[in-house]
C-alpha cells in the first residue's frame, strides 16, 4: 500500500519534534508533523523555559541583599513585569523559530493545524484535508487541570500566568506539587504576597519526606504562607478581587488565583478510542515498552502517555521510537531511574528512591547532613542545605540521592551519572572532595544517621 508519508506526528512539542527530526534527518524517512498552536510544546512555550526565566528574575532581590552584606553599596528598584514579559515573548518566539528551523532542516513537512485520526493510517487536518502515513505518532502532551468547583473560571493556570498583564499583589496558589511550589516561590520572589493551599499533609508528595519538609520550611521562612490540609470550596468575584472560600473556614480575597493541581493527557477528541487505542483512567494513551499502542501503526510518546512527565523523558522516548521504527535498533527507554529538579527556592534535586520507598524494598543505610552554606551564612541568612544518600546494605549501591540547596539542579545532573552507572557508597567515599563547596558533603559523609 502506498502512503503519503512514512510517519505523521501529531504534536510539535519536545517528544514529537525529536521523533520527527531523527526519523527524517537521521534515518531518511518521509515525515510530516502537525501542530495547532506554537511549535515547542509545553516546555518551550508555557512550561520549563519561561518558568526558569521567571525563577532567574525572582532571585535578584536576594542577590542584591546578599551583596550588601558583602560590602557592596547595592540597591534594587521595583520589578517591571511589562519589560520582562516583552523580553520573554521575544525569547519564546526565537526558540519557536529554532524548533521550526530544525524540522525544516531535517526535511520534515509542517502543517500548522489541528490533526485528528480517521483510521489507523489516516489523519485529517482542520481544513478537511486527509493525509495517509504508514506510522502515526501521537505526541500531544498534557494540559493543566482545574477541578469542577464553583467559580473555577476565575482561576488561571500555568498556561496563562506568562501572559498576565500585570503582577498581582496578592496571589493564592492552589496545589502542592512541584509546579505549584515553584510558582509560589517565583511569585514570592517577584514581590507578590503569596499564599499556598494544599489539601495534603505536606507539599511535594512523592518526593523524599525529609527533603520536602526541608523545602517547605525554607519556603515559609522566605515568606510563602503555606496552608496544608486546606482546599478551596469555591471562588467568588467580589469588590477588590477574588474571594477564596476554603475548607479551613477562611474567606480570603486575592488579586489572582493560580491553580496547579495536576495535569491531564491531551488525548480527547483525537479519534483514538474509535480506532481501538486504549486509554487509561486519566485519559493517558496506553503503550508498550516501545511506545506502541494496541493499534500496531499508532504510537505515542511524552506526557500524553503519562509515564514520566518530564521533557527529557519525552525527548528520549521520541528518539527511541524513531530509532526503533526507522533505524532498526529496537530501543526502549528505562523509566525506572531518572534525575529531576524542582526549582523552588531553595532548589531540590533528586534521583532514585526516597528513603521511604527504599526502606520498603530492602535494608538500607541513610547518610544525611544539613548545614548553613558558606555564602549565605556570611550574609547572615538562616538558609540551610540538605544532602542525603540512600544506600543498599547488600549491594552498597546508591539507591537515591536528594539535595536541597542553591544549584541543586546542576548538582543532581552530575550525581545522576554516577548513580545511573551503579556507583557504590565506597566509590563516593573514594572521591576526593572539592573544597570549599557545598557538594563536597556528598563524598564526606562517613557514618549513617539511620539504618533499617
Amino acid at each position: 500500500m502506498s502512503f503519503d508519508y512514512d510517519l505523521f506526528v501529531i504534536g510539535g512539542g519536545s517528544g514529537g519534534v525529536r521523533a520527527a527530526r531523527i526519523a527524517a534527518g537521521t534515518h531518511g524517512a518521509k515525515v510530516a508533523l502537525a501542530e495547532e498552536f506554537r511549535m515547542g510544546g509545553t516546555c518551550v512555550i508555557r512550561g520549563c523555559v519561561p518558568k526558569k526565566l521567571m525563577v532567574f528574575a525572582s532571585e535578584y532581590p536576594g542577590m542584591v541583599e546578599d551583596a550588601r552584606s558583602y560590602g557592596w553599596d547595592a540597591q534594587i528598584g521595583g520589578f517591571d513585569w511589562s519589560v520582562f514579559r516583552a523580553k520573554l515573548d521575544a525569547e519564546l518566539t526565537r526558540l519557536e523559530k529554532a524548533y521550526r528551523g530544525g524540522l525544516s532542516g531535517a526535511g520534515v513537512t509542517v502543517f500548522d493545524s489541528r490533526a485528528v485520526l480517521v483510521d489507523a493510517h489516516t489523519v485529517q487536518l482542520a481544513d478537511g484535508k486527509t493525509v495517509s502515513a504508514k506510522h502515526i505518532l501521537v505526541a500531544t502532551g498534557g494540559a493543566p487541570f482545574v477541578p469542577e468547583i464553583e467559580g473555577r473560571a476565575l482561576a488561571i493556570t500555568s498556561n496563562e500566568i506568562f501572559q498576565m498583564d500585570a503582577l498581582p499583589a496578592r496571589v493564592l496558589v492552589v496545589g502542592g506539587g512541584y509546579i505549584a511550589s515553584e510558582f509560589a516561590c517565583i511569585l514570592n520572589g517577584l514581590g507578590c504576597k503569596v499564599s499556598q493551599y494544599y489539601r495534603g499533609a505536606q507539599i511535594l508528595r512523592g518526593f523524599d519526606d525529609e527533603a520536602r519538609g526541608h523545602v517547605a520550611d525554607a519556603m515559609r521562612e522566605n515568606g510563602v504562607d503555606i496552608h496544608c490540609g486546606t482546599d478551596v470550596m469555591r471562588l467568588e468575584q467580589v469588590d477588590g478581587g477574588i474571594k477564596a472560600v476554603a475548607t479551613n473556614g477562611s474567606e480570603t480575597v486575592f488579586d489572582a488565583v493560580l491553580y496547579a493541581t495536576g495535569r491531564k493527557p491531551n488525548s480527547g477528541g483525537l479519534g483514538l478510542e474509535a480506532l481501538g487505542v486504549e486509554l487509561g483512567r486519566a485519559g493517558q494513551i496506553v503503550v508498550d515498552d516501545y511506545s506502541q499502542t494496541a493499534v500496531p501503526s499508532i504510537f505515542a510518546v511524552g506526557d500524553v502517555t503519562d509515564r514520566i512527565n518530564l521533557t527529557p523523558v519525552a525527548i528520549r522516548e521520541g528518539h527511541a521510537f524513531a530509532d526503533t521504527i526507522f533505524g532498526g535498533q529496537r530501543r526502549r527507554v528505562d523509566h525506572s531511574l531518572f534525575a529531576s529538579a524542582v526549582f523552588t527556592q531553595p532548589e531540590m534535586g533528586t534521583i532514585g528512591l526516597s528513603e521511604e520507598a527504599a526502606r520498603e524494598r530492602e535494608p538500607i543505610e541513610v547518610y544525611a547532613t544539613a548545614f548553613r552554606p558558606m555564602q549565605t551564612a556570611f550574609a547572615g541568612r538562616p538558609d540551610r542545605v540538605m544532602m542525603k544518600l540512600i544506600v543498599s546494605q547488600a549491594s552498597r549501591k546508591i539507591l537515591g540521592c536528594h539535595i536541597v540547596a542553591p544549584g541543586a539542579g546542576e548538582m543532581i545532573q552530575l550525581v545522576g551519572i554516577a548513580v545511573t552507572m551503579g556507583a557504590t557508597k565506597e566509590q563516593f567515599d573514594a572521591t576526593i572532595a572539592v573544597h570549599p563547596t557545598m557538594a563536597e558533603e556528598l563524598v564526606t559523609m562517613r557514618s549513617p544517621v539511620r539504618t533499617g
